[in-house]
């Protein structure tokens, strides 16, 4: 998939990424695609939660060897 910018939280735990997540939709325009990498578990469903609650679309939701990785859409 496509994306306009990437965020690297691997090895971050939560809630951190979610906070990097939120900054870099900030800086960006709707529309844009965000492509977010990270090792938390957790990230699973604090990712979903995220996207439901700010309205920015999560386009993707999978895994690449060990590492957990989103895509999103910025409302």
């Amino acid at each position: 998939m496509n994306f306009d910018k990437e965020v690297d939280a691997a090895g971050l735990a939560c809630p951190m990424p979610i906070v990097k997540t939120k900054k870099a939709l900030a800086s960006m325009a709707s529309g844009q695609v965000l492509r977010v990498v990270a090792t938390d578990p957790g990230s699973v469903a604090d990712m979903a939660a995220f996207a439901e609650q700010t309205g920015n679309p999560l386009l993707h939701s999978g895994t690449e060897g060990e590492r957990f990785v989103y895509f999103l859409r910025r409302a």
